[in-house]
């Protein structure tokens, strides 16, 4: 039983309902659900702040529609996120962020490399099938398509997707659970994006959703998801000239999709073809074989065992 002091300096021993108390209040306080409202708030507050100060700075917005582009603004754009999570894991659950170290920079690397490769398999199996023909060379502004569809969308959205929602949610409500939500939020997050259906955001969410976030549990490195959802981006619009998530980009080709939707993904682009599907669920199970292979899967709390601080500190 804990000890205190009252006002004559002696010790007198606290009841342990206060402790007690004073536990769960914390452990309210640092719930998954209660950090994602952290980091939700954080996020909203510093998106203002940026977008103030781009309008004080005098600089000019990025556009996808105008082709447009800056590295300022760039910056402003995905500083919000990166700040308000290095904030959300140092000040409330005061630990190291291990998943964004620097020393695990090179995964990025391998992410990009593995998303030239990806997409080139991809691109071949949609040329045999006679959906994918190069008609010509492009005039790419490559990089503001960097800027546009690879540095931006792949920090924010893994930040969000992986770091903040996979993440915590898995945490809480265990692995199976948390790849389901997070791959759903990520594929109906582009049901707004010109072109969309309801089948290509379930196409995203199975093909890219599930995907990345065992690529998170496994590696625990956002690295590894940023530079391949860079990586995917940058090649699918800059290099093969196909729409990225339904917005038409100009690539180093000239290209055209044709044949029928399942195939080619109509107005979305490749991202709603089977064959994107099933290619991407390949490298999805593979990940799946390790994860169980490791018995690395978390349990929902209702069926979990108490977890050692360590056991935790490694879901992060």
């Amino acid at each position: 039983m804990p000890w205190a002091w009252t006002d004559r300096m002696r010790p007198v021993q606290v009841p342990p309902t206060t402790s007690t108390f004073k536990l769960m209040l914390l452990r309210l306080l640092r719930s998954p659900l209660l950090r994602m409202v952290y980091f939700a708030l954080m996020l909203t507050a510093f998106t203002v702040a940026a977008l103030w100060l781009a309008k004080f700075a005098g600089i000019p917005g990025n556009s996808l529609k105008t082709m447009q582009a800056n590295l300022p603004f760039t910056l402003l754009a995905v500083l919000p996120s990166v700040l308000a999570y290095w904030l959300l894991v140092r000040v409330v659950e005061r630990r190291r962020v291990t998943e964004l170290d620097w020393r695990k920079l090179p995964h990025l690397a391998w992410g990009a490399m593995g998303a030239l490769l990806l997409f080139m398999l991809l691109a071949t199996q949609l040329w045999i099938a006679g959906a994918y023909a190069i008609t010509g060379v492009g005039n790419a502004p490559l990089w503001t398509l960097f800027l546009l569809t690879a540095v931006a969308p792949a920090i924010t959205e893994e930040i969000i997707s992986r770091g903040i929602l996979f993440r915590l949610t898995e945490e809480g409500l265990g692995t199976w659970i948390a790849l389901a939500v997070s791959a759903l939020f990520f594929g109906f997050m582009h049901a707004g994006n010109p072109g969309a259906t309801a089948w290509s955001s379930i196409a995203i969410s199975i093909e890219a959703g599930l995907l990345f976030g065992l690529l998170y549990h496994v590696t625990r490195s956002l690295w590894w998801c940023i530079g391949l959802h860079a990586g995917w981006n940058f090649v699918q619009g800059a290099v093969f000239g196909i729409p990225v998530s339904g917005i038409e980009v100009d690539g180093v080709f000239d290209s055209q999709l044709q044949g029928p939707d399942w195939l080619d993904g109509g107005g979305f682009g490749a991202e709603a073809s089977v064959l994107t599907v099933l290619t991407c669920s390949i490298i999805t199970l593979l990940l799946a074989r390790q994860m169980l292979r490791a018995d690395t899967t978390v349990a929902p709390f209702w069926k979990a065992t108490p977890r050692t601080d360590a056991e935790i500190a490694a879901l992060r």
